[in-house]
């Protein structure tokens, strides 16, 4: 038989209101009483119903996580992962359960959120990508539903609740390294350019490459997935060009692997040939060999403050948006090397 909360109220001495009030966490309630309560249900092996509770104050206490479109492909970036474990890490402590939708493409991605809120699935949402022209974006203002963006929005960011990194800031002191090794013909390779965060870091890139007065000329630009497979690809368009270049900035650690692979292929070597620096610091940075220099993002920072940030909204409709931007950290390692020793 079901233990009740008359069990648990009749085990810790006290009125079965008193144990309800305890597990609303009443104020009122001494730290004495809450004790006692909560070891009488621990004894017995009392669980509330979360369902029933949730109800009576219209909350799921679930989060709604939206991947980005070709989630197969995004989880086996190591980005996601650690991005999901930091979510995870307070959404645990503050007993909230996680909806981590997946779509196909951006329209699948719509209909799923509109089934959330309309569904009361869920408290909020967390956006794991910034994306321009965003019609899930749009669509989360317009029902003025709660949400968090992992990433900068492309419109205006003073109603928008988000978390990032100055990656205009990074993009431009990673390619500063570069330049202050002596290389003068440095490629980029990063996402695709509807994705926020690509922008930022090639803004950050043209700008250190302009006033260096080095040449910063298209073919030197790639954009492709953030894969394996990607940095493959943006190798074997940089490397038939008549002056290949002597360093590369890439937007994503995995990236880099398919870079530092295909050019081993291409009979280049890692740093001696090509300097290689790259964004993320995922485990993977510093097991390939040679270890990437690396823009650490905190990823795991980023997702345990956009989880903080979208409770608080959740609580708080009235809470204003805030713009809260996690200190990055350059890694520097075995794959850039000077110039002059090339």
């Amino acid at each position: 038989m079901a233990v009740t909360i008359k069990d648990v109220a009749k085990a810790a001495g006290v009125a079965p209101s008193t144990v309800s009030r305890v597990l609303a966490d009443n104020p009122r309630i001494s730290a004495e009483t809450k004790k006692r309560v909560k070891k009488a249900m621990k004894d017995l092996g009392y669980h509330p119903n979360i369902n029933a509770r949730n109800l009576a104050v219209r909350s799921t206490k679930a989060i709604g996580v939206i991947m980005p479109s070709s989630a197969d492909k995004a989880l086996q970036n190591p980005f996601f992962p650690e991005v999901l474990r930091g979510i995870s890490s307070v959404a645990h402590d503050m007993e909230y359960s996680l909806y981590v939708s997946t779509g196909a493409n951006e329209d699948e991605i719509v209909e799923e959120v509109k089934r959330m809120i309309h569904g009361n699935r869920v408290d909020g949402v967390i956006l794991l990508y910034s994306r321009v022209n965003d019609d899930v974006l749009d669509y989360l203002l317009e029902k003025e539903f709660p949400f968090v963006v992992v990433g900068k929005p492309y419109r205006d960011e003073s109603e928008i609740t988000y978390v990032d990194n100055n990656n205009v800031r990074a993009g431009y002191e990673i390619t500063k390294h570069l330049i202050e090794l002596g290389h003068e013909y440095i490629g980029f390779i990063g996402g695709s350019t509807d994705l926020v965060v690509t922008l930022d870091r090639l803004n950050g890139f043209n700008s250190a490459i302009l006033e260096a007065g080095l040449p910063n000329v298209d073919e030197y630009k790639v954009h492709t997935e953030f894969s394996k497979s990607g940095g493959r690809d943006a190798v074997e368009h940089l490397f038939t060009l008549d002056i290949p270049p002597t360093a590369l900035v890439i937007t994503d650690d995995l990236m880099s692997l398919g870079v530092i692979t295909m050019l081993e292929e291409f009979g280049y070597s890692v740093p001696k040939d090509v300097s290689i620096t790259s964004f993320n610091n995922v485990y993977l940075s510093e097991i390939t060999r040679p270890p990437l220099t690396t823009v650490d993002i905190k990823i795991y920072e980023l997702g345990t403050n956009s989880a903080k940030n979208l409770i608080e909204l959740t609580q708080n409709k009235n809470e204003l948006a805030k713009r809260i931007i996690v200190p990055y950290q350059i890694n520097y390692r075995q794959s850039t090397a000077k110039r002059e020793s090339l």
